[in-house]
Formats: structure tokens, sequence, C-alpha cells
């Protein structure tokens, strides 16, 4: 039955496609196998216990006046310990060696993006290229990616489960992520933390391409779609729900710095504390 009601999901951690990926999956397995060292002894330690000190069995020993055994106390208290000192070792050695912030070891320079979280749904702004696309990201496969990223409105999570590390963005606030694709593909790309009545439908694709077939997306990206300024975010940041992807031709280069410090309002998320009727499945009442 277990099997039937797993048999849609999406192995998408356990098949990484990317440096990063491969180093969770390696934590992960790592970890469950030095917790699994002391699960699976103690179940089998519990029906071994239940089947030999059954009532029909004569031969087990009754001892009412038991009360300590140094040898189990060691056995019970010392497994443990050695359990979390290793669990502990694989965080602290994994934490600094995923440090988001670190760049991803690479003869080919990073392709820099700036990632904004709106209500509901993710705007994608190429800074070199001035070009910018919304629920859809478009990145060449063997190149690192360094993202920057931030959040117009409520917090939210910024998560491909395929790269790797999932990362925070707060409003007013910028963080770093590098990702890296390790070959062509298109990988799911989610928000994994609920913002609000449009959370379900914060999905986007990552289409990772050859390096000649990205170049020229964005030579087609600049010529055609809107121009994406203050007065056109402005339209972006208002709710809605289950946006279809998107490009702009062009995007100004400062106005990520300009949803950073706010000196373009932020979304309604932070500010009206209610969601858009028009939008929302609630009335805000």
């Amino acid at each position: 039955m277990a099997s039937l009601l797993l048999a849609g999901c999406h192995a998408a951690v356990l098949d990484p496609q990317g440096v990063v990926g491969v180093a969770d999956k390696t934590i992960l397995i790592d970890s469950l196998a030095i917790m699994l060292a002391i699960v699976v002894p103690t179940l089998a330690a519990t029906l071994g216990f239940a089947w030999w000190f059954r009532a029909s069995n004569a031969r087990a020993r009754y001892l009412p006046d038991f009360v300590y055994s140094g040898r189990l106390e060691l056995i019970v208290w010392g497994i443990p310990l050695l359990v979390i000192t290793l669990l502990g070792g694989v965080a602290w050695i994994g934490s600094h060696a995923l440090d988001p912030y670190q760049p991803l070891a690479s003869k080919t320079p990073p392709l820099e993006v700036q990632v904004v979280s709106l209500d509901w749904k993710w705007l994608f702004i190429y800074p070199k290229q001035q070009i910018a696309s919304v629920n859809a990201l478009e990145v060449p496969a063997g190149v690192p990616i360094h993202f920057t990223l931030t959040s117009a409105s409520v917090m939210n999570a910024f998560f491909i489960p395929q790269l790797g590390s999932m990362i925070y963005t707060m409003n007013g606030m910028t963080t770093q992520l590098n990702l890296l694709a390790d070959s062509p593909g298109t990988f799911a790309g989610l928000s994994s933390h609920y913002s609000g009545d449009g959370f379900s439908g914060m999905h986007f694709a990552v289409h990772a391409v050859p390096a000649d077939q990205f170049t020229a997306w964005v030579e087609a990206t600049r010529k055609s779609g809107p121009t994406l300024d203050a007065s056109s975010y402005e339209a972006l940041a208002k709710q809605s729900m289950d946006t279809v992807p998107y490009t702009y031709r062009a995007a100004d280069p400062g106005l990520f710095e300009q949803i950073v410090t706010q000196k373009v309002p932020p979304g309604p998320g932070p500010t009206a504390g209610r969601p858009d009727v028009t939008v929302s499945p609630r009335t805000g009442g």
C-alpha cells in the first residue's frame, strides 16, 4: 500500500543534477546510515526480547531484584552519544562545505542572476544581459550560477531540489546562493515556504541548456516582450496567481537595488496585511 501511495512521487532530492545537489544527497544518505546503525539493532532487540521473555519460555531468567548494570548503562548511553557525535560531525562539515555564499570551483565565470520573490511568482533578472523573466529560469549547463536573492513581499524560500540547497528570501535584505547544473535538462523550482493564498502555484521551470542555446535565448529575448522598469515592476508586484511564464526584453540594471532598498514600493504582502480580493479566494473581511 505504501508503494502505491508513493508511486506518483518524484525523487528530486535523490536524483541530483549538480555538484551541490550531489553533496546534499551524500549528507542525507550518510545521516540515514548513521541513524539506522542504532535504529535497526534497537528494533531487532525489541522483537528479540519480546520473543525470549514470552510467558511460555521456561528458560528465560526472571530477575525481580535487578536494579543496575554498568555494562547496560554503557551500551544505553554510549551508542546514542556516538551517533550524536557522528551526526554532528556530518552536519558541521556539510554546513561549511556547502556554504551558499561560497563560489563553486569552475574555470568558467558564473552567470549572475537576481531573484525576487513576489506574490505569488518569481522574478529573475539577468543584470549583465539586461533582460528578465517571470516564473522561468534559463541557465547554461555546466556554468556556475550566482544568485542574489530578496523578497518584495513576505518571507519566502527558493528551492530547486535537483540542483541543491534551499535558501530564504526576506524583504529589505539580500542573500546569496551558488548552484550549477551539470548537464542540460529541465528541473522543477518552487517556493518551499508558505506565503499566502497563491503559494501552491509558485512554481518555475529551470531550463539548463548548452551555452550556445543560452546565448541564442538571450538574443531572442531582447527582441520581444515588454520593458521592465519601476513602472512596469509596480504592475508586476500586484498579487496574482498561477502566472504564465514570460520575459522582458529589457530590464533596468538598477531595479534590483531599488527593490532591496525599497525605493520602489514593496508588494502588498508586508504592508497591507491582507490579500488583494481580486485574486484571493478569501474575501479579506
